[in-house]
């Protein structure tokens, strides 16, 4: 079922996705605001009470409908998590505007490039070279692939199915939400977001990560994983970057130097700085492969693909062993 649910929610996100500002997102913001205004006292324990009193709630509403309609018909459960797999996957939420970016680059219009990267990332775009723009816009990409399919794919994966899912969405959604700049919320809610949802995607980004080395260039991915997953003030996006950078077999960031021993991504992407970065007395590795460039924004297309096939014909192996067993 696990198999059939992810394949039935992938096709109908191709025919109708859920746009940006949809009414379940709208939801989960109020609740965040809500949050926020009640228990926002600038102390670690009331920021861990506010994001308990967002995700917890939803959380087990969701397993508890699961399981009532597990015990009632198996047609229903597989309804209940196609429906949710299709409002928390995320694919074509922002898929158009990496193709529009990259048609746009392909016919020169650096405006449209630009305009379309800013409304994507809140990056400042004026003036901004083309090889700038595909970077920024393959590391956008990046995240949120993985934020919005693989990363759902693993919590799906979990026992409590579509509560995970939940879950994980969630915490992702609120670790953007309160660490966007704002001078009425305390530091204390974004650092306790950002460290919950950290350790929800420690497991998934690096299952992400070897994805994109097995269907990419292996040696490439491995090699930059390694030495420069740190040039990002983010620990987990710093793997998928590197990573992902690595299997297309190009240079993602700037070298250390160049921008004092990080790569800030906005938070939106980026999310927290709380993660350790290279010290100035390491020595920075080696860089490797090519400067990207427009075309290399088609490889990354063929890459996502083949790490979505990648995922699932493992769910298929592991649907067909459970089912066989």
């Amino acid at each position: 079922m696990t198999f059939v649910s992810i394949l039935l929610a992938l096709i109908a996100e191709q025919f109708r996705a859920l746009g940006r500002n949809n009414p379940i997102y709208d939801i989960v913001r109020v609740l965040g605001d809500r949050a926020e205004h009640a228990f926002d006292t600038g102390r670690p324990r009331d920021a861990a009470l506010a994001w308990l009193t967002v995700v917890l709630p939803l959380t087990l509403a969701v397993v508890f409908v699961h399981y009532l309609l597990a015990s009632i018909s198996v047609a229903l459960t597989l309804v209940w998590n196609v429906l949710l797999l299709y409002l928390t996957l995320g694919f074509r939420q922002f898929s158009h505007y990496f193709t529009d970016i990259h048609e746009a680059l392909n016919r020169d219009d650096l405006h449209t490039a630009r305009t379309l990267l800013h409304e994507w990332t809140g990056l400042d775009t004026v003036e901004m070279p083309v090889s700038e723009i595909v970077r920024h816009t393959l590391e956008a990409a990046i995240v949120a692939v993985h934020r919005h399919v693989f990363g759902v794919f693993f919590w799906f994966l979990v026992p409590i199915g579509p509560g995970g899912v939940v879950l994980y969405r969630t915490a992702e959604f609120l670790n953007r939400q309160w660490n966007t700049p704002s001078n009425e919320r305390s530091p204390a809610l974004g650092r306790f977001a950002a460290r919950a949802f950290y350790v929800l995607d420690w497991v998934p980004s690096r299952l992400t990560a070897i994805g994109f080395a097995i269907v990419g260039n292996f040696e490439d991915a491995v090699y930059a994983w390694r030495n420069h997953a740190r040039k990002w003030n983010d620990a987990v996006n710093g793997i998928l970057l590197a990573s992902g950078g690595g299997a297309l077999g190009v240079r993602l960031g700037q070298p250390l130097a160049e921008e004092d021993s990080s790569v800030m991504l906005r938070t939106s992407l980026a999310g927290v700085d709380y993660a350790p970065g290279m010290s100035e007395a390491e020595p920075v590795p080696p860089e490797f492969g090519a400067d990207p460039g427009v075309r290399t924004l088609q490889s990354a297309v063929g890459l996502v693909w083949r790490a979505v096939i990648l995922w699932m014909l493992l769910l298929a192996m592991i649907s067909l062993a459970l089912w066989v067993g």
